[in-house]
């Protein structure tokens, strides 16, 4: 059976104050840049323009939970503003999460302290994005 797509939703829809931040469940980035290619597979590089300067860094946090508690941890990781984009998955990991943090050491905090400390949460693999330069010729 087809996985149905489900849509942004945008962090300014709460109406309220006392509304908690409601997590983005798939949906694609502000800032992908899609770019032709000349095999059959196309791709999509998510970052800042080629040539401009991100004010931030990216990564994928691959989460595992404890059985029956996915549902919990992606409502407590929905709290956490750095976190963008919540995917709960089938199989390994359970949850994908995309977080835009300042540097890596706020990286570090986020994903052993606050991440880690949600309870449910069993373990984290943690992937920061780069930018690719192309090779100069000689």
């Amino acid at each position: 059976m087809a996985k149905p797509h489900l849509k942004s939703i945008p962090s300014s829809t709460s109406s309220s104050k006392a509304s908690a931040r409601k997590p983005v469940l798939t949906g694609q980035s502000d800032f992908a840049i899609k770019h032709p290619t000349s095999g059959s597979v196309p791709y999509t590089i998510h970052g800042p323009e080629p040539g401009g300067h991100g004010t931030s860094d990216r990564a994928y946090i691959l989460i595992n939970v404890m059985p029956g508690m996915t549902s919990a941890v992606v409502t407590a990781l929905g709290e956490i503003k750095e976190i963008k984009t919540i995917d709960p998955c089938w199989g390994n990991p359970d949850i994908i999460a995309i977080a835009q943090i300042p540097d890596q050491d706020a990286l570090t905090q986020l994903v052993l302290s606050r991440i880690h400390g949600i309870e449910g949460v069993t373990q984290t693999d943690t992937h920061l994005v780069y930018r690719l330069k192309e090779a100069r010729s000689k």
